[in-house]
């Protein structure tokens, strides 16, 4: 096996692995800053953005590893950013669903949110930036197949 090219791939997945870290750092400092940790403001997010959810189904669709989405949704709903919703037809199923106290969090969080990003991402210019979003899909894509 060639040790250069084997090499250059540790290389990529270090260079990945600390530019997402620097981002992710900066990004939760700002959610943080608002009350909420990373894994609450990514169910809010989602809940805000694709509307009620299955609480089985959240965890698989945050961006960020969640041990208990449950604790997560328990604490959202004690806060009030959230309702726990039986489904009708299946009582076996329960959805999330956000408040309107919860709307006005994510309406107020999200606008400096992705500011943040579009600052953070600001060093590459908008060709670099398709660029990296085609090549790092390509990548995901073909890691999920293993």
């Amino acid at each position: 096996m060639n040790h250069g090219k084997e090499e250059q791939s540790l290389k990529l997945f270090i260079v990945l692995s600390r530019a997402y870290r620097a981002i992710n750092e900066k990004v939760n400092k700002g959610i943080q800053k608002k009350g909420l940790n990373p894994t609450e403001f990514a169910v809010l997010e989602l809940l805000y953005h694709k509307g009620e959810q299955p609480l089985q189904q959240i965890g698989g669709k945050i961006l960020l590893a969640s041990g208990s989405i449950t604790y997560v949704v328990d604490k959202l709903e004690e806060k009030g950013y959230l309702n726990r919703i039986a489904c009708p037809k299946d009582r076996r199923v329960t959805y999330a669903k956000i408040s309107e106290e919860g709307k006005k969090l994510i309406e107020s969080i999200f606008p400096e949110h992705s500011a943040l990003i579009h600052e953070l991402m600001g060093s590459l210019s908008e060709e670099e930036k398709d660029i990296a979003i085609e090549l790092l899909k390509k990548l995901g894509l073909s890691v999920s197949r293993y």
